[in-house]
């Protein structure tokens, strides 16, 4: 149906609700004559709205709703400013530790907490404690949304916010944000999902401050750890709200952060909304942006990646943008679609695939999902991961099997190519999953793959081209080679006695221009181009700027896109860069290369996908 005729039948339904509370009106006065004629006119518009504007195809736009429905309908399509000025404006003035989101410091004598606390937390949870909860944040949103205006109707919304062993600081900051910064009257509820955690301040302690400081939040108990995907449902499955948000358990709602992400379901209850997501530093809570939008997607090993925005959507910003993957922690969406589509794969076990199947079910199911750029919300990336998993075997790898083998059709041999060993990993029953996608009459994965993320295969193909090349990086001498000792700290990488089973010595050329370990997506990055900066390992943002490196076969250097080499210390086997010089022995290196990939350099085309993907880190 073509949106014209949309939009006859979003008139139409308006009018008759006008007329129908005209009618009641009438009634209460008793006026008979003209109760007569309003019920003719109404009986008019009701058959000529069953006679021209058949029902809706699932998954089309349909313009503020359908008169005998379920789920949220605005009433009207005026719209309202709904920043809260005095607020902003008292957070414009608040100075302190922290505030205005500014990078902070602890004393030297609350070292020995400090350690104590981000040994624990992957953060700096002493730093936090010293925190307002209700700090102020900086309005980092593009220009354009201070001035923007949205439905005044909006629906209700439920806060799903699952959590294992938290910190108590951040957590009370994720929920007291929420409230802070929204119009009251459309949080319905905060739920806390606990799996499970073990900290004893997150027992009867947290549940009397929830009731004395936000009566809007309460605890849900999932008694044994179960993970992230089974923490969300328990919370969906208690939401009364139209609108179920879910958060991870340390963010920071920024500035009218909300509206922007209900309007579009408010429009369309099959949206699916994600906010920006900035970074707050782990060790000084500093907030800044992480980038200003990139668009959700994914390698052929599942691992999370973003694609630039499209031209047409940079020119409309700061509109609503569609983006083919959810980063998977953050995002809105409609209570009667998250249930229409199942909600969540129940066996999905602990975390892993999860933002995956919701969205490919999302797209290929009659939806569609949005980034909202004037909707930012604050995110600790953790250092590193503080909590054991379970001991469930490999789950990540059967709920990635499960996800390709239910939504992938022919495509989820390329997932296989790269990870043969999950095709040994029973996924379990998926009969109820299969049947979810008959009734809803879903679309091929193909559909999804030229449609929706239709950039993706040039980017990441699913035939990848021939590294320039692999193996050990050794010195010119041969008995050293370039080893990665520590990539959970991504410490600098150094040069170790060669060994040939150290997998943490294989590297590869990658045909994205940058050079990676073999086993896991951890590039060489060099954050400063100056002399002697060392080499770092960072997580891989396919080549270009920091990541760029070319082997010149004929000198035996590893060029920077700086203009530097790689370069060792022969006494203390550091590794760094300096001005190149093809006669120092210290800048030649031998690696198994191909000649003919080499010679192509220059016709392959890369791109720079930017900054960190996102993790659900509570659980990685």
């Amino acid at each position: 149906m073509g949106v014209s005729v949309q939009v006859a039948s979003f008139k139409a339904q308006q009018t008759m609700i006008v007329l129908r509370r005209q009618l009641l009106r009438l009634l209460r006065l008793r006026n008979l004559i003209a109760c007569t004629v309003l019920l003719i006119l109404l009986y008019i518009l009701r058959t000529r709205q069953e006679l021209d504007f058949p029902k809706l195809q699932y998954g089309q736009e349909h313009a503020l709703a359908h008169s005998k429905s379920d789920h949220f309908v605005p009433r009207s399509t005026k719209k309202i400013d709904w920043h809260d000025h005095v607020l902003i404006q008292h957070e414009s003035e608040r100075v302190g530790i922290g505030e205005q989101g500014k990078p902070a410091f602890l004393l030297s004598k609350d070292k020995a907490l400090e350690e104590e606390l981000y040994s624990v937390n992957g953060f700096n949870g002493a730093l936090s404690d010293k925190i307002a909860l209700n700090r102020s944040l900086p309005d980092i949103r593009h220009r354009g949304c201070k001035h923007r205006k949205y439905l005044e109707d909006l629906p209700t919304v439920s806060v799903i916010v699952p959590f294992h062993n938290e910190h108590w600081s951040t957590l009370l900051r994720t929920a007291f944000t929420v409230l802070y910064r929204s119009p009251k009257k459309l949080i319905k509820e905060i739920f806390l999902v606990d799996d499970a955690s073990t900290k004893d301040f997150l027992k009867e302690k947290l549940d009397s401050y929830l009731e004395q400081n936000i009566p809007k939040a309460r605890v849900i108990r999932v008694h044994n750890r179960s993970g992230l995907i089974t923490a969300r449902l328990a919370g969906a499955k208690e939401a009364t709200g139209d609108v179920l948000i879910f958060l991870d358990s340390h963010t920071e709602a920024n500035v009218n952060w909300l509206p922007p992400l209900l309007e579009p379901i408010a429009l369309n209850y099959r949206t699916v909304v994600c906010p920006f997501i900035d970074v707050i530093a782990y060790d000084t809570f500093e907030y800044r942006p992480q980038d200003e939008g990139a668009r959700g997607a994914f390698d052929w090993e599942f691992f999370y990646k973003r694609l630039p925005v499209l031209p047409k959507d940079k020119k409309n910003m700061p509109e609503p943008f569609e983006s083919p993957v959810m980063a998977g922690g953050l995002f809105a969406i409609s209570r009667k679609f998250f249930w229409e589509l199942g909600g969540y794969d129940p066996g999905l076990d602990i975390w892993g695939g999860e933002q995956y199947e919701l969205s490919f079910k999302i797209w290929q199911c009659g939806g569609r999902m949005v980034d909202a750029p004037c909707s930012r919300v604050g995110h600790i990336y953790r250092k590193f991961a503080p909590f054991p998993n379970p001991g469930h075997g490999d789950f990540v790898g059967k709920n990635y099997r499960r996800v390709a083998e239910v939504w992938m059709d022919e495509y989820s041999q390329y997932l296989y190519k790269r990870r043969p060993h999950y095709l040994k990993i029973d996924p379990g029953d998926l009969t109820a999953q299969k049947a979810i996608r008959t009734k809803l009459k879903c679309k091929p994965f193909k559909w999804f793959i030229t449609q929706i993320a239709f950039d993706l295969p040039v980017k990441y193909p699913m035939i990848e081209p021939e590294p320039f090349g692999s193996g050990q990086i050794k010195t010119s001498s041969g008995n050293r080679c370039v080893d990665a000792k520590d990539t959970q700290k991504k410490d600098k990488i150094t040069l170790s006695p060669c060994d040939s089973n150290a997998g943490r010595q294989k590297f590869i050329l990658s045909w994205h221009k940058d050079i990676r370990m073999s086993s896991q997506p951890m590039c060489w990055d060099v954050p400063e181009s100056k002399p002697r900066s060392p080499v770092l390992l960072y997580s891989c943002h396919l080549g270009g700027g920091n990541q760029l490196w070319r082997y010149l076969p004929d000198t035996k250097q590893f060029r920077h896109s700086s203009g530097t080499c790689l370069d060792h210390d022969e006494q203390t086997f550091e590794l760094f860069v300096n001005r190149c010089d093809s006669q120092r022995s210290t800048q030649q290196w031998q690696v198994a290369y191909n000649k003919q990939a080499l010679d192509k350099w220059d016709d392959i085309q890369t791109v720079v996908t930017g900054p960190l993907p996102y993790e659900d880190d509570i659980y990685t």
